[in-house]
């Protein structure tokens, strides 16, 4: 879209092995442009968890995007109602150092738990954990995508349940970390799920680097902006995104000159 869109910009996607790997190509020179949970932009803008000793402090944000709720899967046969439940449990806890094995080890510790060493820890793929629930060789798993998520519609499919992460632990980690709010997946957005579940989410951020031109960086932000009807008709986490909320829900990351720019332009931002 911004290849053919923007003059003079030719934009590449580029496989990557997540969030984290992201900001490391944009910290590094490799990319340009991006997109991770405002949780790991914020980490490495500030150097600390993932980030520690190594910040880039000129990471500037070009909006906030679609909600990545966590989403918590368990076997009907597991016992796990709650996150405590799952002590002493196998769980899939995704590769370590990765963003969904950071919100575990958050969201257990808050909850009471030793992590990991409170749980049988699998370190495994979203699609791997599926086929594992499904066969009943685990007990649980997380899962952090945009609902509805493929691997969270097979487990359920297969019998398995979604986990509520209680009310007070969301309150908890708010006051804590600027980047968590809350959410609701709506009863009926899976297979077998007739009620809604409250969880936690963080808001997908696209980023770039801070020496980006103000004038090109206006130019991708228009650009996505007023194609994001089209986007979403493909990629369907983007449906119903409007750039009014584009600048709520991201921890405070600062916006690009250039983002800022388009924002004012519109009325979002003062």
């Amino acid at each position: 879209m911004w290849s053919s869109q923007v003059p003079g910009v030719q934009a590449s996607s580029q496989a990557s092995a997540g969030g984290i790997a992201n900001l490391n190509m944009v910290s590094e020179g490799e990319a340009q442009v991006s997109i991770a949970i405002s949780s790991n932009v914020y980490q490495c803008l500030n150097g600390t968890d993932s980030f520690k000793d190594h910040a880039y402090k000129d990471l500037k944000a070009i909006g906030g995007l679609y909600l990545n709720p966590n989403q918590v899967v368990a076997t009907a046969n597991s016992g796990i109602n709650s996150l405590k439940d799952v002590k002493g449990k196998h769980f899939a806890v995704a590769s370590a150092g990765s963003s969904v094995y950071n919100e575990c080890e958050t969201h257990f510790t808050a909850a009471g738990l030793s992590f990991p060493d409170d749980i049988k820890a699998e370190y495994i793929t979203f699609t791997d954990a599926a086929d594992m629930l499904q066969n009943g060789s685990i007990d649980g798993a997380w899962i952090m995508s945009g609902a509805p998520a493929s691997a969270v519609t097979q487990a359920l499919t297969g019998g398995a349940h979604l986990v509520e992460i209680d009310d007070n632990l969301i309150k908890e980690l708010k006051a804590k970390y600027p980047w968590y709010t809350s959410y609701t997946i709506k009863a009926g957005t899976y297979p077998n799920q007739d009620k809604d579940v409250k969880t936690s989410a963080i808001k997908m951020v696209m980023f770039c680097r801070g020496d980006l031109p103000e004038d090109v960086v206006y130019q991708l932000t228009k650009t996505l902006w007023e194609h994001m009807d089209e986007l979403g008709q493909s990629q369907k986490n983007l449906k119903g995104l409007t750039a009014e909320n584009a600048v709520k829900d991201i921890a405070d990351i600062p916006l690009h000159p250039g983002a800022a720019k388009y924002y004012k332009e519109i009325g979002v931002l003062k």
